[in-house]
């Protein structure tokens, strides 16, 4: 199997809460201190901005022409970078002292939108995309060694985490294909290696995985893991073994194990892992955020997550992509919408464009003989439901987060042209990604 994958994830809000930053000032960009959220989407009339989105779609909506739809979204991208043009900061409800977006949702934000810039077709032959990745690169560098990108956890809410698994995708990405800008090549690498034990060092003590959100703070042990962010910062570490990475096993084994302990009787899984396994709980004992309804934007991501540590199953697996197709129109009355985990089903807006792209991912991994290309062209049509005027996607109400939607709509189009993720077995085959194809 390949070990490269493209892929970012959600960049998950919580409640607003006050924190210290300092650091260079590069970490914030030329906006700092004068940063404002951008408008909503509800504040404008159907005239300024007339979205296509249907909350209840007709089934059989034609899919996008990927090429086409890929094409224009690119373009729109690389108007949106801010600061020095080195930027795309993710937005949510979540800001830090002086209003300011925190430094791992820019560093999240800019190592997405250049993941989608690279996995978009002829990456190799397109000098503005390659000079707009360097100088996302530059600026994910520069952010890093500020005090806010460091292990320490800030109260009980921190996304630097975020930023460290992005920024090791898009670098472990970028190496893969020989494609580092020439002049950062000896900086990325050695930050590359540092990101891999800040991932390891920075796991829940005891009870494994990674979580933005810690009762009591970073070092006390038990609390529990996000699933939504403990599965890809696995599939990331294992893309990093792949390519020789040292790790310690121990982390991987915990934060498998947290993931398996969210499964329910009806194999949903929890927002966040318990200490107990939920095997044997029905889903009427369920919190409002293990229930299917809400497991369906998450559970792609997990069973592909389990099926690559060597612990997957295929009917969940395909269980698992039917949720979230039947789910869609849950999601879809969530998207761009205020507020976060509601009910019922406890689904915020920002998973809308997540749940697609790692649907898409687990379409590639179902097994040989399956009609994969019946449900690309399903995932499609239904990305063409959300499709913007402007040919951008947003699932949140600031206009900031169009480059984030915008980007993961580009890679679960580009899903079926993507390598797939690694193994974490030594075994795996490892074939780079053609960033000329």
């Amino acid at each position: 199997m390949n070990a490269l994958r493209l892929l970012p994830c959600l960049l998950l809000a919580a409640p607003l809460c006050a924190q210290q930053e300092s650091g260079k000032p590069s970490a914030v960009g030329s906006i700092a201190g004068t940063e404002k959220a951008s408008p909503r989407v509800a504040d404008r009339t159907a005239a300024d901005k007339p979205i296509r989105f249907s909350q209840f779609p007709v089934a059989d909506e034609a899919p996008l022409d990927a090429d086409k739809a890929i094409a224009r979204a690119v373009e729109q991208l690389l108007k949106m970078p801010e600061g020095d043009g080195d930027q795309w900061p993710y937005e949510s409800i979540y800001r830090e002292d002086l209003g300011l977006i925190p430094v791992g949702y820019r560093v999240g934000g800019t190592a997405i939108v250049c993941l989608a810039l690279f996995a978009a077709k002829g990456y190799s032959q397109d000098a503005a995309r390659k000079a707009a990745v360097d100088k996302g690169v530059g600026f994910i560098l520069s952010s890093l060694d500020v005090p806010r990108m460091q292990l320490d956890f800030v109260g009980n809410y921190d996304v630097r985490g975020w930023g460290h698994i992005y920024a090791l995708q898009l670098f472990l990405s970028l190496a893969d294909a020989n494609a580092l800008p020439a002049t950062r090549r000896l900086e990325v690498t050695n930050k590359t290696a540092w990101l891999v034990d800040a991932l390891c060092k920075s796991e829940i003590p005891l009870s494994g995985g990674w979580n933005y959100s810690r009762r009591g703070g970073y070092k006390i042990p038990h609390n529990p893991a996000s699933t939504f962010m403990t599965a890809p910062a696995l599939q990331t570490l294992f893309h990093a073994k792949a390519r020789g990475y040292r790790l310690d096993e121990g982390v991987l084994d915990r934060a498998v194990a947290a993931l398996e302990r969210a499964r329910s009787e009806a194999g949903a899984y929890e927002y966040e892992s318990p200490r107990t396994s939920q095997a044997e709980v029905p889903e009427s004992k369920l919190s409002m955020m293990g229930k299917v309804g809400s497991s369906a934007a998450r559970a792609a991501l997990i069973e592909t997550t389990l099926l690559l540590a060597g612990r997957g199953d295929v009917e969940r697996h395909r269980r698992a992509i039917g949720w979230f197709f039947a789910h869609w129109n849950d999601l879809a009355l969530r998207k761009s919408e205020t507020g976060t985990h509601l009910s019922p089903y406890g689904i915020a807006p920002y998973y809308f464009l997540f749940g697609h792209v790692y649907c898409a991912q687990a379409i590639e991994m179902l097994p040989d003989g399956e009609d994969k290309v019946a449900l690309r062209t399903k995932l499609s049509a239904f990305l063409a439901r959300s499709i913007d005027y402007d040919g951008t996607w947003n699932d949140r109400h600031y206009d900031r987060s169009a480059g984030y939607g915008t980007a993961m709509a580009v890679l679960a189009l580009r899903m079926p042209e993507l390598p797939k993720p690694a193994w974490r077995s030594p075994l795996a085959q490892f074939v780079p990604f053609d960033a000329g194809k």
